[in-house]
């Protein structure tokens, strides 16, 4: 399969017209014998993976763990497209401080992290003003706007399919005055082409009578989507990508092979492996192994939570963003998950209890009849630039694509990231700019 055919070969012609489409660059495809090596499998790095595969390229995919078992097993499972606006909107860095002390706001500092922390937090905060988060806002939008187009591209005739489900994407507030708080999420949102429908008092218990008397106010997004199990979504693409002649190998990356400049092989624990190219989506594990490439990206894990309550008696019909807690709500295979929550503590870590205290107790207020047999509780680590952008490009002319640092965004943006990495590995040219992704922006 010619690399140029990307879109067209997925059975999605139209797409190659859209936002993230591919222009040929020479029109004669790249050969099959060309060895590209994906570390971590993910959902960015499968997607990667199964993108280069279908360009007629060899592809073998390396993670320490099974497919789907880190980061993107446990998110909140929603193809967010209209999550097009940064943490760091104006005024974080003054309500910051206060928030961290507040017990009942979902923000979380393990106080003995933060001499580590301090340096990046402060080049994170700088984005807090206006022009940085309409800039970054900007960047974000191609990456998520379509996920919903790019879930169904990447899983369509697979056993991956069936996992995903339309659905409406809900913000429930307490009131109009809390949704009124949010206007400058939502003016950026609507610019970008996002515009909620209302639901308000009553009428929300009849539009979805699991939410309680907390919630009077719905934003409701149509047309988006959810995954019913992440985990097992990912685990599937795996081995659609197998069953497409590509190579899964368990194994910890530990170095590169660098001859004359350029990659020519990754070194585990588990051997050596010649390669061509490589892409490095190893979420915030990225960090060190970029680090060996002379590419130090201030990256910092921020941790996430999910409970997920067990065969539930009552429950959202759609994902629900709760603002009060600042969690998910998604209805699973598995249960209710409720998953969000912040905290800054590292990688080295294990759960904190008060993060999951406030959870339950949101989880609670939001819908006060929800009865369960059984609960599971998750840490998992978000990997966080400190300008909130992925980062999509060669580090410099090594031969060594990154395609990580999603923060909020890796289900919803890793089919389209994996995309175009892919076609920039295959030698194609996305038409839309990539610079405000460039890895090398942090040499």
């Amino acid at each position: 399969m010619r690399a140029g055919k990307l879109y067209h070969q997925a059975g999605h012609p139209a797409l190659a017209e859209r936002v993230g489409g591919w222009c040929r660059v020479d029109g004669n495809g790249m050969s099959g014998n060309k060895h590209i090596v994906v570390i971590g499998a993910g959902i960015v790095g499968v997607s990667a993976a199964i993108w280069l595969a279908r360009a007629g390229l060899r592809v073998t995919l390396i993670d320490r763990n099974a497919p789907g078992q880190g980061t993107s097993f446990g998110n909140a499972g929603v193809l967010a497209s209209c999550s097009v606006v940064p943490v760091t909107a104006p005024g974080l860095a003054l309500k910051g401080p206060k928030l961290l002390l507040d017990p009942s706001f979902p923000l979380f500092l393990r106080w003995s992290y933060l001499p580590r922390l301090a340096p990046w937090l402060l080049r994170y905060l700088s984005h807090a003003n206006d022009n940085d988060t309409r800039r970054i806002s900007n960047g974000l939008t191609p990456i998520v706007s379509d996920s919903v187009e790019q879930h169904k591209a990447l899983s369509q005739d697979t056993a991956a399919s069936p996992y995903m489900v339309p659905s409406d994407y809900n913000f429930a507030y307490s009131d109009r005055v809390a949704f009124d708080a949010d206007a400058y999420t939502w003016q950026l949102r609507q610019a970008a082409g996002f515009k909620p429908e209302i639901i308000e008092g009553e009428a929300v218990r009849e539009y979805d009578p699991a939410f309680g008397p907390s919630v009077g106010l719905l934003a409701v997004m149509r047309d988006h989507g959810y995954i019913t199990d992440p985990g097992g979504y990912v685990a599937a693409l795996a081995e659609t990508f197998k069953g497409m002649g590509g190579h899964f190998v368990t194994a910890n990356v530990t170095d590169f092979d660098l001859g004359g400049g350029t990659v020519q092989a990754v070194v585990t624990d588990e051997g050596r492996f010649d390669c061509d190219n490589v892409v490095l989506c190893a979420g915030i594990w990225s960090k060190s192994l970029a680090n060996k490439l002379g590419l130090n990206v201030p990256l910092e894990s921020e941790r996430g939570y999910h409970i997920v309550f067990k065969q539930p008696s009552a429950g959202p019909k759609a994902p629900a963003m709760v603002a009060a807690g600042k969690f998910v709500a998604t209805p699973m295979d598995a249960g209710l998950r409720c998953a969000g929550i912040v905290e800054f503590g590292g990688l080295d870590a294990g759960p904190s209890k008060a993060p999951l205290r406030l959870l339950r107790q949101t989880v609670e207020e939001t819908f006060p009849d929800l009865t369960y047999a059984d609960s599971e509780e998750w840490l998992g680590h978000r990997p966080a630039p400190s300008d909130s952008l992925p980062l999509i490009g060669e580090i410099g002319q090594s031969g060594v694509y990154t395609a990580f640092g999603h923060h909020h965004i890796g289900l919803t943006g890793g089919p389209k990231t994996g995309r175009l990495v892919a076609g920039l590995v295959a030698g194609d040219r996305p038409n839309i700019d990539l610079s405000a992704y460039d890895p090398n922006r942090f040499h």
